[in-house]
């Protein structure tokens, strides 16, 4: 309840210095009206006991309690300085202490009053002090409105969060599967080599178990230059050494393999080129064959390996993918990773 506590911490910091003002500009008024050595004695008084409401909050509730036991006492008559300094006293009252305090001394002080200068300042006693409490419950209950809305927006907010980063994490892990243990189960149905399934079947394990584990700092020249001597084809590599953050070689890694056994597979070539190169603080990664080629628009939706191991991937780990293809003059795929400024 952030804003509510700051609205009642200052409520209650300027409550006393307002009713030290108050009953001083109250006091010289009524001394100048009243113009007599007591009523100016009342009024160094006033200004004495004032110093409480300034300096000392703890022992201003009972200084201002005898400060209108005083002026009633002694003035009598002139009801209107001491009924205005004691409407003052309990407006101020209504925001700096609890209920349990300033109700019995209210009423003791009305009671006083009111046997001092007659049944008529009763209205007014009692009416200005609950219309002040009013406004201050209403002032309360609005600032703690406003907190709970606030944490509402910021509970959404978070909920929001923790729903976008579980997507992304399914999405990598649907990824991650079909580069995978979709691969493997390929694999295993066109009758490969059981050994050959064994191997790719640990590897796979490994890369599962690995998930979401990547940290540190990896050379991607060198990452990739292993990807491309495990592929199905003849890759030609050039690279440079290029660190880069474990989790983004990781997102290379899957999205260099993924195309290459696009390559492998799709293009009825058996060699591609890898270009690894700096760009600044960031990397820039080229794979091209000189194959059949295809219409990236015309890939079915439901195919998740260039969508979701290629494309979705490297959006994930803040980069980008380019692919140029046409049916007869093969494909580049560019992938660029900009490092954070």
């Amino acid at each position: 309840m952030l804003l509510e506590a700051r609205l009642l911490a200052t409520v209650s910091r300027l409550a006393g210095p307002v009713r030290g003002s108050g009953v001083v500009l109250i006091s010289v008024f009524g001394a100048w009206s009243v113009n007599s050595p007591l009523g100016w004695s009342l009024l160094a008084f006033v200004a004495l006991t004032s110093l409480a409401d300034f300096r000392v909050p703890r022992i201003a509730l009972p200084v201002a309690f005898v400060r209108v036991v005083v002026l009633s006492v002694l003035l009598g008559g002139a009801e209107q300085w001491t009924l205005t300094v004691l409407t003052t006293t309990l407006i101020t009252w209504q925001w700096q202490w609890p209920l349990r305090a300033t109700v019995p001394l209210s009423a003791v002080l009305i009671a006083l009053q009111v046997a001092v200068a007659g049944p008529g300042v009763l209205v007014r006693a009692v009416l200005e002090p609950v219309l002040a409490r009013v406004a201050y419950e209403l002032l309360r209950r609005s600032s703690r409105r406003v907190d709970s809305l606030r944490s509402q927006a910021a509970s959404q907010q978070r909920a929001a969060a923790v729903a976008l980063e579980r997507g992304r994490q399914e999405r990598e892990f649907l990824a991650l599967l079909h580069d995978t243990a979709a691969a493997t189960f390929l694999m295993a149905a066109h009758d490969g080599d059981p050994s050959a399934v064994a191997v790719q079947a640990r590897r796979d394990l490994v890369a599962l178990a690995e998930r979401d584990n990547a940290q540190g700092t990896v050379d991607l020249a060198a990452a990739l230059t292993v990807v491309a001597r495990d592929s199905a084809v003849t890759v030609q590599v050039r690279a440079e050494p290029a660190p880069v953050p474990a989790a983004v070689a990781l997102a290379f890694v899957r999205a260099v393999g993924e195309l290459l056994t696009n390559v492998a597979r799709h293009s009825g070539t058996a060699a591609a080129s890898l270009t690894v190169a700096r760009a600044g603080r960031g990397v820039v990664v080229a794979v091209e064959d000189d194959g059949c080629g295809f219409v990236l628009a015309s890939v079915p939706e439901h195919r998740r390996g260039l969508r979701g191991s290629v494309l979705e991937r490297l959006r994930t780990a803040g980069g980008s993918v380019s692919i140029d293809s046409a049916p007869s003059r093969g494909t580049t795929a560019r992938l660029v990773w900009p490092a954070d400024d």
